[in-house]
């Protein structure tokens, strides 16, 4: 199974790239991450945020293909602790698809990609920096992974 993650935002910060790197490269093949970065609309001065949201999520959909499961992102999805993560990481290999992970821009992701998800997952009802949404993104997988193969990684 290959997870995508599939993230608004470029140019993060050294310390999220490496630890983000750190986990990743620690995964098997078969349950590999890889991270999509997407360009973020324009939130100038008079910018139209609808339209930088729209394009946002234009190009999220071009990343995912049609037999992807996908799971949004959402302060209003399900929270799951660590062993319930793992067990939705059994379920998505069981499903023999790819994932894919949606991370949205500051204002959340565009409708259209909230509608295509098969769920909804919440981190946190905290905002988070979007930066630190990927290392822990990176963090949660790997540690659901290592649940799944009995890694003392999670005690």
């Amino acid at each position: 199974m290959r997870i995508k993650l599939i993230a608004v935002g470029t140019k993060m910060p050294k310390w999220v790239e490496q630890g983000y790197e750190e986990y990743a490269k620690r995964l098997p093949r078969e349950f590999s991450l890889e991270l999509m970065e997407i360009a973020p609309g324009n939130r100038g001065k008079n910018a139209d945020i609808e339209r930088a949201i729209r394009k946002e999520g234009e190009l999220m959909m071009s990343k995912i293909s049609s037999s992807d499961h996908v799971v949004a992102l959402e302060v209003l999805g399900k929270t799951w602790s660590t062993e319930q993560l793992a067990k939705e990481a059994e379920g998505w290999q069981m499903l023999g698809r790819d994932v894919c992970l949606l991370v949205g821009g500051p204002e959340g992701l565009a409708q259209e990609c909230k509608q295509r998800a098969n769920q909804q997952w919440s981190l946190s009802p905290l905002t988070l920096p979007h930066p630190m949404v990927r290392l822990l993104l990176a963090e949660q997988v790997y540690r659901a992974w290592s649940v799944i193969q009995g890694h003392p990684y999670h005690r």
